[in-house]
């Protein structure tokens, strides 16, 4: 043990007293925090826009300012860049984090001063948790890697901008910097091919102790180490001992991502986004991720099924209960209103705030009024490859819409490890598990609306090809597990 991993360990127990305390005080810290938030933020162009001096209550903040996505902020956003202060937040954004959207383009999410603590610490606290509650300090002491985008910066009208982990990545604290692989050189390579070959170059010898990433571009690191070394990850790094992940349900991929270490290993699963970093696990003995009240941002919730309606009910952190699928709205420290980030969320405790996220609002089936979620058919897949002892490494589904009656349906494109034995069966079961799953599913299939589900196998690599080709292959992009149209499906298929 080195003189990091010994100090390491006051420093979590500090760290975790105060994480204990904003546990129990989350409900108080949420109200502190919107009365700072509209105080703040009175005199800016937005707060004046929508009257910020008089909003004393919630239910006034309900009143006079909506939920809105990107292209209802996006003209204050023009306004930054065009070098105006005090539109959203007082002063200038210190960084713009660049991110990409299916309906807005490229979007400018803005970090400020005040909030880019967020984005640095939730990571940390995580670690710093599960250092606490396993005893595991030694991986301080080996390397680690972040797999992530570039951390190359361009300006947007004179401000920083670019992904954010490679934002995050300008963060790093001194004592993890020196640990840290891979090279800030090789972490600036774009293209993600030849980034991932200098990756496996520069990490292959090395004392490895700790990885994180999305798990399919985890897997693509694995895969490559395994194809250089002929050795099983958790052979060529002996040390290797938790892993660090999010983006995107740990689950579908753990099977191969365990198989590809050769032994059971500890994970600890993040929720970041550009918009702020959400909530992190704190335990390992329990479900889900604690909610992170107390660093910039309020919360406020709206039941999935009333997104888009004129006045949706908006819930407070006290109004909350355990197992109802709710639509995560924020308003924060970098200047966001009311801003509806696109996940989807439930609560497994509220003793403390423990969440998981169950999906995109935006990702989903309903072409037929049956409201399928991405957590419906994750559990379904994760049931029927368990059952069958059948590992994949991607897949997503898309509806099939015919004029005929009884001739439509769910396609699933799932790229295989090991295929079925019989498809035929496996297909059956995994109908029969959506059907148990989602009774609306259910009811079309037995009212001859729907047929039952089409499996179609992509080929290996499949999924690889498809981001490649649209520009989004590797760093914190992941496929998304559902479409209500056929974009994606059919560049499979014409691949």
């Amino acid at each position: 043990m080195t003189l990091k991993s010994l100090l390491a360990k006051p420093f979590a127990n500090f760290i975790y007293k105060q994480i204990k305390k904003n546990m129990a005080n989350a409900v108080a810290d949420q109200e502190q925090i919107f009365a700072m938030l509209i105080k703040t933020a009175s005199k800016t162009v937005f707060g004046v826009d929508h009257n910020f001096e008089t909003i004393k209550t919630h239910q006034d903040y309900c009143k006079q300012v909506p939920i809105r996505d990107y292209e209802a902020i996006k003209p204050y956003i023009e306004k930054i860049k065009e070098g105006k202060q005090n539109v959203l937040w007082k002063g200038l954004p210190i960084y713009f984090a660049k991110t990409s959207g299916t309906t807005s383009g490229v979007k400018y999410i803005p970090i400020t001063k005040d909030s880019i603590a967020n984005h640095i610490n939730g990571a940390r606290n995580a670690l710093l948790c599960y250092m606490v509650e396993s005893g595991n300090v030694k991986f301080a002491d080996g390397r680690v890697i972040f797999l992530s985008g570039s951390p190359t910066l361009e300006r947007v009208g004179g401000i920083p901008t670019g992904r954010l982990s490679g934002i995050v990545n300008h963060h790093i604290p001194k004592y993890l910097r020196a640990n840290q692989l891979p090279s800030f050189e090789t972490n600036c390579i774009e293209e993600w091919e030849e980034k991932l070959e200098k990756i496996v170059v520069e990490t292959i010898n090395e004392n490895m102790t700790l990885i994180s990433g999305i798990p399919p571009w985890v897997q693509m690191y694995f895969d490559k180490l395994q194809e250089k070394s002929g050795k099983k990850i958790g052979e060529l790094f002996p040390n290797f001992c938790v892993m660090v992940q999010g983006g995107v349900n740990y689950e579908p991929y753990k099977a191969k991502l365990i198989e590809s270490i050769g032994r059971e290993i500890d994970t600890v699963e993040l929720f970041p986004a550009s918009e702020g970093f959400f909530a992190f696990q704190d335990s390992l003995k329990e479900k889900g991720m604690l909610l992170n009240t107390s660093s910039g941002i309020f919360f406020e919730f709206v039941f999935v099924d009333e997104l888009g309606k004129e006045n949706p009910k908006r819930l407070t952190l006290k109004e909350v209960v355990i197992g109802e699928n709710y639509a995560l709205i924020i308003s924060s420290n970098a200047g966001l209103w009311a801003y509806n980030i696109g996940d989807t969320i439930k609560f497994v405790s509220t003793s403390p705030y423990r969440i998981v996220v169950t999906g995109r609002t935006k990702h989903y089936i309903s072409a037929f009024g049956e409201h399928v979620i991405v957590e419906e058919v994750e559990a379904a897949i994760l049931q029927i490859t368990s059952e069958e002892n059948i590992r994949i490494n991607e897949f997503t589904v898309a509806p099939y819409v015919s004029n005929d009656a009884g001739k439509s349906y769910h396609e699933w494109f799932i790229e295989f490890e090991n295929e079925p034995k019989n498809m035929d069966i496996f297909s059956k079961k995994l109908d029969n598990a959506m059907r148990t799953i989602n009774v609306y599913y259910d009811d079309l299939i037995k009212g001859n609306i729907l047929k039952k589900l089409k499996v179609t196998v992509v080929p290996q690599h499949g999924f690889k090809n498809y981001m490649k080709s649209i520009g989004k292959l590797g760093g914190q992009n992941k496929i998304p597990k559902l479409s209500n149209d056929r974009k994606i499906a059919d560049a499979l298929i014409f691949n």
